[in-house]
């Protein structure tokens, strides 16, 4: 694990396997959060390709950082030689002008994941502005991609608090522990937390395997949150009594949030 980060900005990200319910459990933090802080400014990111935390948030995704990306990219292409400070600062400035404002929190869509090429360079300094971006919220809830290749990348380089989301699978359970081995390597945090989701009966607990990860909260399924989804709802529609909610606040709560 490497050294904290030196700013007082709460940084979550949100990982694990795909399809273990990462991104409602992301929306519910979200939800909390604007409850229990309404005077503090909350930024959600979405960083999965398939950009679900909007649909989870009740959010039209107006552009995506890989859209500001592609932009300053074709300005290269064209000929238009300037100094990495102007790209940074042109970068900066269609970042605001893509996120959105919502009731009590702030969005915006990471895009696609970044393809190989020969512009790093570019992509480094769009990863520099998300971090200046975050020093202007007190709290950074990210919905990571699934898997472990976005754990080195973009806006997952430095954050306080890593989740890692998993169901009671033994295949969701090896992926957070290889994330986890992953991300002492290359990730900068300062506290880790397993979620266990979709967990069916107590019994079933003492069967799931994290290893020597801490489990922060057992999240069982939850019918009300299918009904929501089925609905059309954003999970901001949950009450706050549902199990999702209860369980996204104990996750805040036992990490220190």
């Amino acid at each position: 694990m490497a050294e904290a980060i030196q700013n007082n900005t709460k940084i979550i990200a949100v990982v694990g396997k795909g399809g273990v319910g990462k991104t409602s459990l992301a929306a519910a933090m979200v939800k909390v959060l604007v409850n229990r802080y309404p005077n503090k400014r909350i930024l959600a990111i979405d960083a999965d390709p398939a950009v679900g935390l909007s649909t989870a948030l009740g959010v039209e995704v107006r552009g995506t950082i890989d859209d500001i990306r592609k932009a300053v990219v074709a300005t290269v292409e064209e000929g238009n030689n300037r100094t990495a400070l102007e790209l940074l600062a042109e970068s900066e400035y269609r970042i605001y002008d893509a996120m959105t404002e919502c009731d009590g929190f702030v969005f915006i869509a990471v895009g696609r994941p970044e393809s190989a090429g020969c512009y790093c360079k570019i992509n480094n300094y769009l990863k520099a502005v998300i971090q200046l971006l975050a020093q202007n919220f007190d709290y950074v809830v990210i919905d990571g991609e699934a898997g472990i290749e976005q754990i080195n990348r973009r806006v997952m380089e430095k954050v306080t608090h890593l989740l890692l989301v998993t169901d009671t699978s033994r295949k969701g359970t090896q992926v957070i522990q290889t994330i986890h081995q992953v991300a002492n390597e290359l990730v900068m945090y300062e506290k880790v937390g397993v979620v266990v989701n979709r967990v069916l009966s107590e019994a079933s607990i003492k069967l799931i395997d994290t290893g020597n990860l801490p489990v922060v909260s057992y999240i069982y399924s939850d019918q009300q949150l299918a009904e929501t989804d089925l609905r059309g709802e954003s999970v901001l529609a949950l009450p706050f009594d549902t199990e999702l909610v209860r369980g996204a606040a104990e996750v805040l709560e036992k990490m220190g949030i």
